[in-house]
């Protein structure tokens, strides 16, 4: 199908909501953005289809929700792809809401060619990790960013040479007067102001995380300092030297010496003990929260203008423990383990299926609350990265044995921080597993819009009398239910305590329940 353009048109990005039920998209908006005073229409069949970041019609047909719920996004804008010449590669929206994300690594370097499509690095927000995809054909040219920098969403990653189009390159006499120009810039004063390339000031210097926070413990401005390294960039040495003809050093030597420079920049892991005048000084050291502790940070605040009331029950598990060690027993499966959180989630759905007020979401604007048709039970687990709750869906429909292979996948994702935004949200109720770590029991709060959450502590074995005051041995594990008192009342949540109490206690009954 052919096309008309006009030279002076600009584009605009139009919504996924523009699907209509098919999952296909309107004729006129088949590559997702449309042209201000004109239209582009093109042919799905064409080599580039779905090339701006949009899936093909195939993909949609096979997957309507394709275009929502993968974890890889172009990088590419959408602006006319050049012929030939450098162009910026900046981060995509990655989500809704997301502002910024955090660079874990690079897929690339500079020199590398890279294929269209090809990932170049992957990005964590508050919500997931993502790998970020090129749009373009050619060749790196510059890299604008290191692993553990804040990238705002449009700021520019990297740049690449596309087409025909040689890599820059400096010439002798080009990198002496560069040389001379870096030279004049570091030994100006404080009050001269060097113009460099028509600019005043420099922005962006490139510098790695351990060096920033160096500057920062002198309280130097990193843009002020002339960086030495690869493409300008500032090293430990730049800000050294910076900062010692202006008296800074002699100002901190009391309380900052260079063992702990290096330490900060990635040496040792022990802390030295630095003289002061009066006894031993100790540094503070500022922690930036990031990813999944970004997220917590606003769930909790959240959860902290809800008012809560707490259940506590005792659940008797020693038929869990038998059930469990048979599971054990009979496994042929060298890839499953057997645990006693996946008949814990089944039983606890299967309460859930004879109260379905705990199984829903309250809308604090509209005063409503929506009843869940889906069991998608949430499961908080501690990662080095922080915690992170993933999401096992539809557990009314799965066997316990699918449950474990569920969990244990989203385990190994959540240690490996590659969980994908599916994959952590629509949850319905959580359930956080504390024992796992330590400790009889917590005081959870609720993950908004969730009205429960329930927190487990760990199975130990506890002394209890019968009728004539003989001891014997019990398992006992406790319970602690958190709810949304806007929603449930305390009677509520011990007629569904009871319930899980029971299946638990006599998990037997599990098979007559089970559909």
């Amino acid at each position: 199908m052919g096309s008309t353009t006009a030279p002076s048109a600009s584009f605009k990005q139009m919504p996924y909501s523009t699907m209509d039920r098919s999952g296909a998209l309107p004729t006129e908006l088949a590559l997702g953005w449309k042209r201000q005073g004109t239209t582009r229409i093109q042919d799905a069949d064409e080599e580039n289809e779905g090339g701006f970041g949009m899936p093909t019609s195939l993909q949609l047909k096979q997957n309507p929700s394709y275009g929502l719920m993968g974890r890889c996004f172009s990088s590419h804008s959408l602006v006319d792809l050049p012929v030939n010449g450098i162009v910026d590669v900046p981060l995509a929206q990655t989500g809704e809401g997301i502002a910024e994300c955090e660079l874990l690594k690079w897929f690339v370097k500079e020199g590398d060619q890279v294929e269209e499509y090809q990932p170049l690095c992957e990005v964590q927000s508050d919500k997931a990790t993502i790998e970020i995809t090129s749009r373009y054909k050619g060749q790196v040219s510059r890299v604008l960013h290191v692993p553990g920098d804040i990238v705002k969403v449009g700021e520019t990653l990297l740049t690449m040479v596309v087409g025909e189009s040689p890599l820059p390159t400096q010439t002798t006499e080009s990198r002496e007067n560069s040389n001379s120009l870096v030279s004049a810039i570091c030994n100006s004063s404080d009050d001269e102001e060097v113009s460099v390339h028509g600019k005043t000031k420099r922005s962006g210097v490139l510098s790695t995380p351990a060096v920033r926070n160096l500057a920062k413990q002198y309280g130097v401005d990193i843009n002020d300092v002339c960086g030495t390294g690869k493409d300008g960039r500032v090293l430990k040495e730049d800000v050294l030297k910076y900062a010692s003809p202006k008296g800074i050093l002699e100002d901190r030597s009391s309380s900052l010496n260079l063992t702990t420079i290096e330490q900060m920049l990635g040496g040792g892991e022990k802390y030295p003990d630095v003289p002061a005048v009066h006894g031993w000084d100790y540094e503070d050291k500022t922690l930036v929260l990031r990813g999944y502790q970004r997220a917590m940070v606003k769930s909790m605040t959240l959860a902290a203008k809800i008012p809560h009331f707490h259940y506590v029950e005792e659940l008797n598990c020693d038929a869990l423990v038998e059930l469990k060690a048979s599971f054990q027993k009979e496994n042929s499966d060298p890839n499953v383990k057997h645990t006693f959180l996946p008949i814990l989630i089944k039983s606890l759905s299967m309460a859930l299926s004879k109260h379905p007020l705990l199984n829903s979401c309250f809308n604090e604007e509209s005063h409503e609350v929506t009843l869940k048709g889906s069991h998608n039970i949430g499961v908080a687990m501690a990662t080095p990265n922080g915690l992170v709750v993933p999401t096992i869906k539809k557990v009314q429909s799965l066997s316990i044995l699918e449950i474990t292979k569920e969990l244990s996948r989203l385990q190994q994702l959540a240690l490996t921080n590659k969980l994908g935004p599916d994959e952590i949200s629509g949850g319905t109720i959580t359930l956080s597993n504390i024992g796992a770590i330590g400790g009889k029991f917590g005081s959870p709060l609720v993950n908004v819009p969730e009205v429960c959450i329930i927190a487990i502590g760990r199975i130990q074995k506890v002394a209890r009398f019968d009728g004539d005051e003989n001891a014997y041995p019990v398992s006992i594990m406790t319970v602690n239910i958190g709810a949304d008192h806007r929603v449930l009342d305390g009677a509520m949540v011990a007629r569904f305590c009871n319930d899980w109490k029971l299946f638990i206690e006599k998990p037997e009954l599990l098979m007559l329940h089970t559909r």
